[in-house]
């Protein structure tokens, strides 16, 4: 898959160092990637925008962890 095109921006939950953290790019059609910040060429994880919407969901109801 191409990613050159792939807009990817920060969780707004991110502080300010860049500790724990994920880029998210949901620009391309029919895929939603997301990355870790500190390793970008470490891999990404490819996933429907639908099960995308669905992890958010859910994460939004349980809440912040920690």
């Amino acid at each position: 898959m191409d990613l050159t095109h792939a807009a990817w921006r920060k969780s707004s939950r991110s502080n300010a160092n860049g500790g724990d953290c994920v880029e998210v790019a949901d620009n391309l059609p029919g895929v939603v990637l997301v990355r870790d910040t500190k390793d970008r060429d470490g891999g990404t994880l490819h996933c429907s925008p639908g099960n995308w919407q669905g992890f958010v969901n859910l994460a939004k109801q349980i809440g912040p962890l920690g």
